[in-house]
């Protein structure tokens, strides 16, 4: 409905803004709200409650203070953020209003740190429903009220929906009151953005280098190309992206408390590495089956050329599937230097490629590069876990990395050779055998026992289709 509204410059301008906010708001929040969920998991494993409540007050405290410098260096670097991205000053006011957002998103990092690292995974599950939802709805009729200079009130009300809904579920957190002096909370916080300093840099890697791509394409081919990129960029890692943070909640806190065991953290990592397969699996064989369709579905005919891109999409967000477990590996372990050597390669790599395939190939050349990105980073992430853990893959993940790259393959394959009900049928049967081979692999990890297990069961041809007894 927003694309319908907004149309593909609207959606591209939505992108380019979202992206300006994402590099200032990684460089204020100094990466405290992704270290928080280390220390308070730590802190929460200790049994410490006095610990907790001086890592949870510390926290709360730093993201109070990110925020509102975020929001100064919003407004302070306003006008050459627009004419560096637009080319003109016309935008610097509204990037100005954004840094409201970038502080309602630092305080609600924190709150989310916090239910985090104390494994509430229930209320995060509720919190993002509802935050999209909110958000959404807001969104939708502010755009259908004013259009595109809907856009910054609509980011900025969607930033205050999910501050609102995450404040709510944190203070259902039972913390112990205790008095911290501002003295105190300055020593507790230097370990904060310590190791959050790694997080801030890679993060403002990748943030950076998300903006220069964007900027490209807007100079060369306009924000309705951008918009298009944005269509499918969105499309291709939605499956993949909730499935991947709504793991990284709780597999990141639990790793951070085994992390001194290798045997123990590498065999979590295999663990996590093929339920990440299992679960994002089918979602991208639905996107490589039906991406012409689902273009039109969540956007409209006028962003049709980005399903073109969408299979090379799809083919990195597999790439960044397999090796997210090991990325955040490094960041359980404390290996800071590693962790930022490891992005800091990826996004030169991926800023380099995708620069020199857009000048070559179009916007198409954008997607191209994430393939090979991934390529690339999963393989100096498999050697740095290696030498400092001895991590390898199991055989069990090994095969299962098999089959579902043979059928990513082959629905590659026909999207890209067949056409019209063919394509469609051959798509549609490769997503319903790894539909479920997945459902059967999830079974079988889970256990019969496992409440989501009892309750799929209850589903017609559910046992007989996951290999589970009567």
């Amino acid at each position: 409905m927003a694309a319908m509204l907004l149309g593909p410059s609207g959606v591209g301008l939505v992108g380019l803004f979202t992206s300006l906010t994402n590099l200032v708001g990684t460089l204020s929040g100094l990466g405290i709200a992704t270290s928080g969920v280390r220390e308070v998991a730590e802190a929460f494993s200790s049994g410490d409650t006095g610990r907790v409540a001086r890592v949870i007050k510390t926290l709360r405290r730093s993201c109070w203070a990110t925020g509102m410098l975020g929001w100064l260096l919003t407004i302070a670097l306003a006008y050459p953020l627009s004419v560096w991205t637009f080319g003109s000053n016309e935008r610097a006011l509204a990037i100005a209003f954004l840094g409201a957002a970038l502080m309602a998103d630092s305080i609600n990092g924190g709150q989310t740190a916090l239910l985090r690292g104390v494994r509430r995974i229930g209320d995060l599950a509720r919190l993002n429903v509802l935050s999209v939802f909110s958000g959404t709805v807001g969104s939708v009729l502010i755009y259908a009220w004013l259009g595109e200079l809907g856009i910054v009130p609509a980011m900025i009300l969607a930033a205050m929906i999910n501050l609102v809904y995450s404040w709510w579920f944190a203070r259902r957190v039972s913390v112990e009151s205790v008095v911290l002096a501002w003295s105190e909370t300055w020593q507790h916080s230097k370990r904060l953005v310590s190791f959050g300093l790694v997080f801030m840099s890679s993060g403002l890697l990748a943030a950076a280098v998300a903006l220069a791509i964007r900027s490209a394409i807007v100079r060369n081919f306009g924000l309705d190309a951008n918009g298009i990129f944005q269509a499918a960029w969105g499309i291709s890692g939605a499956f993949a992206g909730f499935i991947l943070s709504a793991m990284g909640m709780d597999f990141y806190p639990r790793l951070t408390s085994i992390a001194h065991d290798h045997q123990q953290a590498n065999l979590l990592v295999n663990e996590q590495s093929e339920i990440g397969i299992l679960l994002a699996l089918p979602g991208l064989l639905v996107t490589l089956a039906f991406a012409p369709w689902m273009m039109r579905l969540f956007y409209s005919a006028k962003f049709l050329y980005g399903a073109e891109m969408l299979p090379w999409f799809v083919l990195g967000i597999y790439g960044q599937v397999i090796s997210w477990p090991m990325g955040y590996a490094l960041a359980a372990k404390g290996a800071s230097g590693w962790y930022f050597t490891a992005e800091l390669f990826a996004n030169i790599l991926r800023l380099s490629l995708s620069l020199v395939l857009l000048e070559r190939f179009g916007l198409w050349g954008t997607a191209l590069a994430l393939p090979l990105v991934y390529i690339a980073y999963t393989s100096v992430l498999l050697w740095i876990c290696h030498r400092l853990t001895g991590f390898r893959w199991n055989s069990s993940c090994l095969k299962l990395q098999g089959v579902s790259s043979s059928l990513i393959f082959a629905g590659f394959v026909a999207q890209g050779w067949l056409t019209g009900y063919n394509r469609l049928l051959v798509g549609g049967l490769l997503t319903l055998i790894g539909s479920l081979f997945c459902l059967r692999g999830i079974a079988t990890r889970l256990g019969t026992g496992n409440r989501f297990i009892k309750m799929a069961c209850k589903i017609p041809g559910f046992r007989l289709s996951c290999g589970i007894g009567s």
